[in-house]
């Protein structure tokens, strides 16, 4: 296996990206902000989820499908915080090595 020197982890966590982001300068970043996107189309999913329970469409069938919007909004949090804190982790023992 080879090793990644320092130089390599800078230009890894500093090169700039692909344009699809709006101003990341890291694929860390860019990472970060898909969980973001991600973390926001839930949101956004469980706001108009709640929306039609409030409006009068409180079946248990409309009921259950909000509880499960709002566990998936969980599941995505904790694996964002999970897969982010993994990759900073790594990145920071790939620093300390050199």
């Amino acid at each position: 296996m080879s090793e990644i020197t320092t130089a390599q982890v800078t230009s890894m966590l500093s090169a700039n990206s692909t344009g699809r982001g709006k101003n990341s300068n890291s694929w860390f970043e860019e990472m970060a902000d898909a969980w973001g996107s991600a973390l926001n189309a839930q949101a956004t999913r469980i706001v108009e989820k709640a929306d039609e329970v409030a409006g009068g469409f409180d079946t248990p069938a409309e009921i259950t499908e909000l509880t499960a919007e709002s566990l998936r909004m969980n599941f995505i949090s904790n694996s964002s915080h999970t897969s982010l804190t993994s990759v900073g982790s790594a990145l920071e023992t790939l620093a300390r090595k050199q």
